[in-house]
């Protein structure tokens, strides 16, 4: 179990906190990281507080539900997680016949053939032309309960990845671990709050940078007129930095739309914080005369210091470790700035690099194991 030093958030009753304990020493799994552990703690003491707060019983359902529906969600994207997913939104709405909807099957289809899923929200109009497009084995299903609407397309339904989502939250949670990419095509005010909240989490450091693209039917103004009003009225009154329009690309074309997500992925790996500094993965390491020009053309994005260059760090435990880095210590506000020099560092290699963990497309058809997911969960209307 977790030393006293990390079980700072306890009961005021010893015998409980003893009991959690034991509890959780019976119930583990054999080498179940301490840290593991620590964390589940802190969720079964956080489950009694809520009892002797005094917690409404509809509030004590919310949380309740929430917590099963992730991780029911965690458990059927499990098995897929060494493969990069798209998010996919877009009009319930969308006929058949539409240009927007054949766009969008393109796309699918296109994706995947790269070796990327997609994820949609398993509706009809753009979701099912998605889905179609990258066939049922590529695709998952995050479906939200409506009153109208929103029943699960013929592509998804039935599928062991599909999952039905209560809360709006809880949904939105799923799709920003699980995308790598975001891909938008025209429909109402879902389609523009997806849109809008993936940029203001990137554009917040609140989430990881990925590729986001609007993408219009071929000669399509819907997203152009979007990005006029963006720049017009946000960019040049100084609400956004000009620099925030490199967050995402329109486009209508599905080969620019696929370049522009395949190539963010080109060199670039993935980030996270170590001691308050930004590390870069990358496949390809610039050279020295290439960091030196990066350090130049850069130097605004650092609070103090300069980009170096760096192997694994301790703090990272080992993931990822054969991969080269940069670290730097960003100022944490130019986003916009950041996801410039991810670009020139992808263009350090002419070729997109294949994935560390790559597996044959086959992983497409595997089932999620019966031991992965239960039944899913039941709740209580």
């Amino acid at each position: 179990m977790a030393s006293s030093s990390r079980s700072r958030y306890q009961l005021r009753r010893p015998e409980l906190n003893d009991q959690i304990r034991r509890l959780l020493e019976t119930a583990c799994r054999e080498g179940t990281a301490e840290e593991d552990i620590e964390f589940v703690r802190q969720i079964l003491v956080t489950g009694v507080h809520l009892l002797r707060d005094g917690t409404s019983r509809a509030e004590l359902k919310l949380v309740n539900s929430a917590l099963k529906e992730l991780r029911h969600a965690f458990r059927v994207f499990r098995p897929y997680s060494e493969l990069r997913k798209v998010a996919v939104f877009g009009s319930a709405r969308t006929p058949p016949d539409h240009p927007d909807w054949i766009q969008a099957h393109a796309f699918a289809e296109r994706i995947v053939r790269e070796g990327w899923m997609v994820i949609t929200g398993a509706g009809g109009g753009i979701m099912s032309a998605a889905q179609g497009g990258a066939g049922r084995d590529a695709s998952f299903g995050v479906n939200i309960r409506l009153p109208f609407e929103q029943q699960a397309n013929e592509v998804i339904a039935g599928d062991r990845k599909l999952i039905n989502f209560r809360y709006f939250f809880t949904r939105k949670v799923v799709f920003v671990k699980e995308a790598h990419a975001i891909a938008l095509f025209p429909g109402g005010f879902g389609t523009h709050d997806e849109g809008f909240e993936a940029l203001t989490l990137v554009q917040t450091g609140k989430s990881e940078m990925v590729p986001i693209v609007f993408i219009d039917e071929p000669g399509g103004s819907y997203w152009r007129d979007w990005l006029e009003y963006v720049e017009t009225h946000l960019a040049e009154r100084g609400l956004i930095a000009r620099d925030d329009l490199n967050l995402f690309r329109v486009t209508d074309s599905v080969d620019e739309a696929v370049d522009e997500i395949e190539g963010f992925y080109r060199n670039y790996h993935s980030s996270r914080y170590v001691d308050g500094r930004l590390v870069l993965r990358l496949h390809v390491p610039p050279s020295s005369e290439q960091l030196e020009a990066l350090n130049d053309e850069f130097s605004g994005l650092l609070e103090s210091g300069k980009i170096e260059a760096t192997e694994a760090l301790p703090e990272e435990e080992g993931e990822l470790a054969h991969l080269p880095r940069l670290r730097l210590h960003f100022n944490r506000k130019a986003i916009g700035r950041l996801r410039s020099l991810i670009d020139r560092l992808n263009a350090i290699v002419e070729e997109p690099a294949p994935p560390d963990d790559a597996r044959p497309r086959e992983i497409f058809a595997t089932p999620v194991p019966e031991e992965q997911v239960e039944a899913e969960y039941e709740e209580d209307e």
